[in-house]
């Protein structure tokens, strides 16, 4: 080793060996000892160049390393480390601690803002009101108060803007004027809402809330908080006529003294939205029966079947009494009815004895009552014959082929067909009855009808593929949703289709012939009227080879207008569900928001007639996202040809034709309703995207569904 080091090394260990107690000396001894074992060894190559004669002198091979190879060694005593109870309990004691301040610190907040939030003043600033709002002029065929000014057209600055807007009237609150409303641009037009019901209600979901499966609330929103987005009005009242020719709307409402006032409110454009109601099909007693259309119906439905279960359970009550007391009927074999009968016995057959005798259970019977072969009759032949199964091993009767005649209070008379062509009368007992057997016009939609001379359908009002009201001045009234339904009548338009050509080649429409190209021309004409009829257009070759019968290789008025009219046979209506009156809502919105953008040029132009729908849109053209069933732990799910069916349909495809927001409620949630609401709704999703999120929670597995619990 070098001497200088040693040197070094021993005068520094002789200078501190004197000083300290004998712990402190002797951790000193063996801090230096490790030292010159460490300094021998690093130095001892430099020993075996000297034996080979090598110059031996130590050279440091960089000034920093030599530098930072002396280390100063610590006076401290060593550490005492402790043991693994102490570290445990000190840090379950600085978890807690963080974990109390932070919560502290968050219910400080808390009232701090609700401190600063909450208003003491109750002093108000004069709001300005127009006189017309306050005392209407009459006027109009009944000589009725015209609100030409609503109270609130002066309560801000937004809202005075928009009263010289042209005035849009919104008829209903369901799925197609909530989409409409959705997709409106605010400040275009001066937007009033009249229902007789002040909430939008998710209709796809009834059945699941008439069993306790969901809350009532959670299927309805303020229709007040959707209006706000376009600053629009709402009146709590019910449409009853329809000036077309001075643009009034006659509306009807109960005051505070009970008494119906009526009067007119004026519009520029009027949509009707007001849905349909049950279709009696003229049987008798139907006033025994319940309905499942509103969310006062799904509340009497919870009443009911729980006072028959209550009343089931009286020692007083027989066992005849008890078993039609428990027998439960459903009139309509269609997917309300299937899927009301599935929650049904979903309940009895799972909830029923954790709060009930068990003897209830085995005299419980639940009977499906439909006039067709199938029930699910619109789905897919193979999806209806799995729910018959599914019932069939749920002991859920099916009875096909089966019409009511009456609906008694204690037991229901049908007919049905033995297979052999013969009726056997049969009637069967029952405590309860849910009639569902498809929709029909409501009043005010028979008045329309009776105005207008071209409405020839008993179930809906007629509009075109513009959703505008056939026989209304064009351009001024629509009709969406179940009221209404898309007349597809292309062979009546052949004319029409065909006034281009022939004005061209000068000759007479019903007396041209086209060939093949001129052809292709017309039937891009029929695409864009009709979308629906896209479909049945894809091979032009074949259709026109198939009608050009005489071989002459043209097509004459006569071989067209029957190809027109084999392909109106094909069209079907559109289906009465969510998702149609959804997609005509939001097209309906967008068209119009196109129409308010091409209004300043009009007037500058001073154009106000033609078909400016057609000119600034284009036609309704649906598209199905396909049919969903519930019935029970199970679904079925029928899209273009595409058949699922299965305990995971039920988990994973019960959203896919819902579009709105629901969720499922049991006694141990810890999150409210309205919080679970409010994040759905902040989610940067469309309504669609949200409604499978949404539902597909409200399918997750839940302890037990407790009827008894709901009022």
């Amino acid at each position: 080793m070098n001497p200088k080091v040693l040197k070094t090394i021993s005068a520094f260990r002789t200078s501190l060996s004197s000083t300290g107690s004998p712990a402190v000396r002797a951790n000193r001894n063996l801090a230096f000892r490790t030292l010159s074992i460490a300094s021998v060894l690093r130095l001892q190559p430099q020993r075996s160049q000297s034996a080979l004669g090598l110059d031996t002198t130590y050279r440091p091979r960089c000034r920093h390393r030599s530098r930072s190879s002396i280390r100063p060694v610590s006076t401290n005593a060593l550490p005492h480390h402790r043991g693994p109870v102490f570290r445990f309990i000190y840090r379950t004691l600085a978890y807690t601690g963080g974990f109390i301040l932070v919560s502290g610190g968050l219910v400080l907040a808390f009232f701090i803002y609700d401190a600063s939030t909450y208003r003491e003043d109750l002093t108000f600033s004069d709001i300005p009101v127009s006189v017309s709002a306050l005392s209407p002029k009459r006027g109009g065929p009944k000589n009725l108060p015209i609100a030409d000014v609503l109270v609130d057209d002066d309560d801000c600055q937004e809202m005075q803007d928009q009263r010289d807007k042209p005035k849009l009237v919104i008829l209903g609150s369901g799925w197609g004027s909530v989409a409409l409303l959705k997709t409106l641009n605010p400040a275009d037009y001066h937007v009033t809402v009249v229902s007789p019901v002040n909430y939008f209600l998710f209709t796809p979901m009834l059945p699941s809330a008439t069993v306790g499966t969901l809350e009532l609330r959670s299927l309805v929103e303020p229709v007040r908080r959707i209006v706000q987005r376009v600053r629009g009005h709402f009146l709590k009242a019910e449409a009853e006529e329809i000036e077309f020719s001075e643009k009034l709307l006659e509306v009807s409402q109960v005051d505070s003294k009970g008494e119906r006032r009526h009067f007119y409110l004026p519009y520029d454009k009027l949509v009707i939205g007001v849905g349909s109601t049950s279709n009696p099909h003229g049987v008798k007693g139907l006033e025994n029966c319940h309905f499942l259309k509103s969310i006062d119906d799904a509340r009497l439905i919870q009443n009911a079947v729980l006072e028959n279960l209550e009343n089931a359970c009286l020692p007083t009550t027989s066992d005849e009494e008890r078993r039609r007391l428990l027998s439960f009927v459903v009139s309509g074999g269609g997917p309300t009815g299937v899927e009301f009968a599935a929650e049904l016995f979903d309940m009895l057959n799972e909830d029923l004895g954790r709060s009930f005798p068990k003897i209830l259970r085995n005299e419980i019977s639940v009977h499906v009552i439909q006039s067709r072969e199938h029930i699910l009759n619109t789905y897919d032949e193979a999806l209806s014959k799995y729910a018959e199964a599914k019932f069939a091993h749920d002991q859920v009767e099916v009875l096909t082929n089966s019409r009511v005649k009456e609906v008694r209070p204690d037991k229901i008379l049908f007919s049905q067909n033995d297979g052999n062509g013969e009726t056997v009368n049969k009637e069967l007992p029952m405590g309860f009855c849910l009639w569902s057997t498809g929709v029909a016009q409501t009043d005010f939609c028979k008045r329309i009808a009776d105005k207008l001379d071209v409405q020839n359908n008993r179930h809906a009002l007629e509009t075109d593929t513009h959703l505008r009201l056939n026989g209304a001045p064009l351009g001024t009234v629509y009709a969406i949703g179940d009221c209404s339904t898309v007349q597809n009548n292309i062979a009546d338009h052949l004319i029409h289709f065909l006034r281009g050509k022939a004005w061209e080649k000068g000759d007479d429409p019903e007396k041209m012939e086209i060939a093949f190209n001129d052809w292709r021309s017309v039937a891009q004409r029929v695409k864009k009227r009709f979308p629906q009829a896209s479909d049945h257009l894809r091979r032009l070759d074949k259709l026109f080879e198939q009608y050009d019968k005489d071989k002459s290789g043209t097509l004459d008025f006569a071989e067209l207008r029957e190809l027109l009219i084999q392909i109106d046979s094909k069209l079907t209506s559109l289906p009465a569900t969510a998702q149609r009156a959804h997609q005509q809502g939001q097209y309906l919105g967008r068209k119009l928001n196109k129409i308010a953008q091409a209004a300043p040029g009009m007037r500058a132009n001073e154009v106000d007639y033609g078909d400016l729908d057609d000119a600034v849109y284009k036609a309704f053209d649906y598209k199905h996202l396909g049919s969903l069933a519930y019935i029970g732990n199970a679904a079925v799910f029928d899209i273009n040809g595409m058949n699922f069916s299965g305990g995971l349909v039920a988990v994973y495809f019960d959203g896919l034709e819902q579009e709105g927001i629901v969720w499922k409620r049991s006694d141990e949630l810890l999150i409210d309703d309205t919080l679970y609401l409010e994040f759905i709704q902040s989610l940067q999703m469309s309504d669609y995207t949200k409604g499978v999120v949404a539902t597909i929670l409200s399918h997750a597995p839940c302890p037990y569904k407790n009827i008894a619990t709901h009022n």
